[in-house]
């Protein structure tokens, strides 16, 4: 089958991580994935034999210069340059170029097209088109989203909340709620001393820890503010907060005007093979406001090595903080997010079994089931017979 998708490796984000954990357990399962992704600085533009990916020539997304578009008259000409490849599925990953390729290829070979929507667009956009009001804003991203996502035979959502949230948009196409599982890798523990030796901080610090794009829809802003309010009553509070972004310069001021020299380190981008996985281990508590997030992957990372989790339980992260099972709903002002963080550090007993259920609910969201789930919903598609109502004109390009 084929994955489109604007974004991939070496790009870090949730998207890219999906993208790959699927990939692996398909792969174990005996479904071959192609995936078409932009080439960024250091990738070729053209096909991998090796690794199944094909890197289309792309160019700088205004007002995000981390990421890439696909160029459109390489995508059209996708289906010929892919001519003697047999598919028998698309799978789109991203509701940008890829979407209206993705579809158009489909349409053309008569084979079916799924889509994974990965990202709540309609509290993500005004963060980034500041020129627009944010009511028009949201209404536009509802509207793209319940006719993109009605265009398709099928649609994959990694939450609850998140479906409902299409069905509030009006869309019918079938969704079937399949999450991002994780890898057996991830239950491997790193060295947090080295971690913090590497980065100046005593063992006797106690460790809050952010990890994830530095985004502004990610609500880092907020734990800066309840970092500021803990560390008067925590002096020895150490926020980590490990991701590149568009908004690390603003971070960076907001820490300085807040006066958090000496309670928060922002260490950038780290290598999930030893560097990340470092990182997490050498973390007390694992801290996130984000509201917006469609499953939260990063919390299952988190728990997998033991991290207990503080959380703010909104959209598709409430399904993995919510059953409190290694995890603490986290209240939304900055000053009762504090003190819960305080608390938690003054009872480590607490900490400590926090810490045990955490590993073990990680556990039971397991990557082989959910490639398993994937690809009997692949299965289920291929075989039913297109229809003449799967068939509606081409899309036209953004």
């Amino acid at each position: 089958m084929l994955m489109l998708s604007d974004v991939y490796f070496p790009r870090i984000n949730g998207v890219s991580t999906s993208i790959q954990t699927f990939r692996a357990t398909l792969a174990a399962l005996g479904i071959r994935v192609t995936v078409v992704a932009p080439a960024y600085a250091g990738t070729d533009g053209i096909a991998d034999a090796a690794t199944g990916i094909v890197r289309l020539p792309s160019h700088a997304v205004p007002l995000d210069p981390e990421d890439r578009l696909m160029q459109w008259r390489h995508l059209a000409g996708l289906d010929r340059r892919l001519a003697s490849a047999d598919f028998d599925l698309v799978h789109v990953q991203t509701p940008f170029a890829a979407h209206y390729a993705g579809l158009r290829l489909a349409r053309s070979r008569g084979i079916p097209c799924v889509a994974t929507y990965h990202t709540h667009f309609e509290e993500y956009l005004f963060h980034y088109i500041r020129f627009l009001p944010g009511s028009a804003l949201r209404a536009a991203a509802r509207w793209l989203a319940g006719h993109q996502c009605n265009a398709l035979d099928a649609v994959v959502v990694p939450s609850q909340p998140m479906a409902a949230t299409l069905r509030d948009y009006g869309v019918d196409t079938p969704l079937h709620v399949i999450p991002t599982g994780l890898p057996k890798s991830q239950f491997v523990r790193g060295d947090g001393q080295h971690f913090r030796q590497a980065w100046g901080i005593s063992p006797e610090r106690k460790v809050a820890l952010f990890v994830g794009r530095a985004a502004f829809e990610k609500n880092i802003g907020f734990l800066l503010e309840m970092a500021a309010l803990a560390s008067w009553q925590q002096p020895q509070l150490m926020l980590v907060i490990a991701g590149e972004g568009p908004a690390l310069p603003a971070l960076r001021r907001q820490a300085a005007a807040l006066q958090l020299d000496d309670h928060v380190r922002f260490v950038g981008y780290l290598p999930r093979e030893g560097g990340l996985r470092d990182c997490y281990a050498a973390a007390d508590v694992f801290t996130f406001a984000s509201q917006t997030e469609t499953q939260g992957l990063v919390l299952l990372e988190a728990m997998a090595i033991g991290l207990p989790v503080l959380a703010i339980p909104a959209l598709g992260a409430a399904e993995i903080i919510l059953p409190r099972r290694g995890a603490v709903a986290a209240a939304t002002t900055p000053d009762a997010f504090a003190a819960q963080l305080v608390a938690l550090f003054q009872h480590p007993a607490e900490l400590a079994t926090l810490a045990d259920a955490a590993i073990a609910f990680a556990r039971e969201w397991d990557a082989a089931t959910q490639g398993a789930r994937l690809a009997a919903l692949y299965r289920e598609l291929v075989r039913a017979p297109m229809t003449a109502d799967c068939i509606l004109p081409l899309a036209t390009s953004p």
